[in-house]
């Protein structure tokens, strides 16, 4: 496998040069994270459909496990057990706007990822670069366990695991594990383990930050070791029923869909399961004894166990839902904890906003109002006080507030109706309002979606890295 040992360390080495002001190393993150015969072992795979255009090109990569969907091209890169996912990418005539500048796009958007490193990521949305509207670029980056790339387009940076960049353009930044940013743009910077930033210039500033003892109980990182802590425990325990699913070879989703609804052949749904018309079960989502109404979705490594969603409710990629019940249009933000148990449940009323990477541990029921914004950690109701708003009152703010320890600067209207305004986006983008044929979003597009495996040289100095490959129409 020597040639993928080069890759690894070509890699190692463009990341370091891009983060040499911050005397950054991640060749210790990776150079023994996953055993090298694993990236022999996994088939990556992708999805063809009539509602996504077809062009993949894959040169000098290793893919194990991974998935790609849309327009990708990979060179020189080590992507593992990862989802490429390319059904939001902008088309050729489409206009972006900046500012008063329109710019009409003369080509599709691509995902082009190369000299990258990343494990068990979500890779979604499009470029919102003005400046490169055409390319959804990930390159130099490391990216570690279950971070999530959003709509953000990354280049000379350090990822840390369950890290989320939204929205936002990085260029050479180390960002901490369980860190959450939000700002448009973010330029040699490093973003502490458990801060969550959420900024929109001249207009809003969101910003708290987890007490590292805390934190360090539920997700914990150290240099040349995987993540441990009770959410990566909770995700050991359940990663057996995913390993069934990808070795076997079948077309058919895991039960019968119901109408208007996708359930990703490659999701795990079990038990006394519910679902109703327009849900979306993304790949590598986790469903059990569970019933998600009308219009919900579980995005990619959300897992929904022994819970209620009423209907309309968006569990962003990497929500985890336990022992709980949700009220219609819930919002539950990007790799949130939210852990009840059946002797004391979690309700939540209908339009609240779970912000990204929140944690909700408790031993007791708990009872958090309609139309409220939740953050931070909380173990019980004594913690409300300080990590939970109503959305009425947020909006009532102009200037500055501390609760907790968050602190909130400018416009709260500007605040709530830019996240209610994206929550009906997503719901839309993901089919949630469809009927009669009209209104039709992810859950109706990967309806009928064919897959397609690849694998990786078996043995001799190429052993681990893929083919170089040219998929076209």
């Amino acid at each position: 496998m020597e040639e993928l040992s080069r890759l690894i360390e070509r890699i190692i080495d463009r990341v370091n040069i891009n983060l040499r002001e911050e005397g950054f190393d991640a060749g210790p993150y990776i150079r023994e994270l996953i055993p090298l015969p694993k990236f022999s072992r996994f088939y990556g795979f992708y999805g063809v459909t009539t509602h996504h255009p077809i062009t993949f090109h894959f040169s000098r990569s290793s893919l194990a496990g991974s998935h790609f969907l849309g327009k990708c091209i990979v060179d020189h890169s080590v992507l593992y057990k990862s989802d490429i996912r390319g059904d939001e990418l902008k088309r050729s005539g489409e206009i972006v706007k900046c500012r008063n500048v329109q710019v009409p796009l003369y080509d599709d958007e691509v995902i082009r990822i190369k000299d990258s490193f990343l494990v068990k990521n979500l890779v979604h949305s499009n470029s919102h670069d003005p400046e490169c509207p055409e390319e959804f670029l990930i390159q130099n980056t490391v990216s570690m366990h279950y971070a999530n790339i959003h709509g953000s387009r990354v280049e000379g940076s350090f990822l840390g695991p369950f890290s989320t960049v939204d929205l936002t353009t990085v260029h050479d930044c180390v960002v901490g594990t369980w860190a959450y940013v939000q700002t448009g743009e973010l330029d040699h910077q490093v973003v502490k383990d458990g801060r969550i930033w959420v900024h929109a210039p001249g207009v809003f500033d969101f910003q708290y930050g987890f007490d590292p003892a805390v934190l360090k109980r539920y997700v914990h990182f150290e240099t040349g070791s995987k993540p441990t802590g009770l959410v990566v425990d909770f995700l050991r325990e359940r990663k057996g029923e995913f390993k069934a699913i990808f070795d076997k070879v079948d077309s058919m989703p895991p039960v019968e869909e119901p109408p208007g609804a996708s359930i990703s052949r490659y999701a795990v749904v079990k038990g006394n399961t519910r679902l109703d018309e327009n849900v979306l079960v993304a790949q590598r989502a986790y469903i059990e004894d569970s019933w998600l109404g009308r219009g919900s979705n579980a995005q990619e490594n959300c897992y929904i166990v022994g819970s209620h969603l009423e209907g309309n409710d968006v569990t962003a990629h990497g929500g985890k839902i336990v022992s709980a019940r949700l009220g219609e249009k819930v919002f539950v933000g990007f790799n949130s904890f939210l852990h009840g148990k059946p002797d004391a449940m979690l309700t939540i009323g209908g339009g609240c906003i779970v912000m990204p990477h929140t944690i909700v541990d408790i031993d007791e029921p708990l009872d958090i109002p309609a139309g409220h914004l939740v953050w931070g950690c909380i173990r019980g109701r004594g913690d409300l006080d300080t990590h939970c708003m109503a959305l009425k009152e947020l909006a009532g703010v102009d200037g500055e507030i501390h609760r907790g320890a968050m602190t909130f600067k400018g416009s709260g209207a500007g605040f709530v109706k830019g996240f209610q305004h994206r929550i009906e986006h997503i719901l839309e983008a993901n089919g949630a309002f469809y009927k009669d044929g009209a209104h039709a979003g992810h859950a109706q597009n990967n309806h009928n979606i064919s897959f397609n495996i690849i694998q990786p040289y078996p043995e001799g100095p190429m052993k681990g890295l893929f083919p170089t490959i040219d998929i076209r129409p």
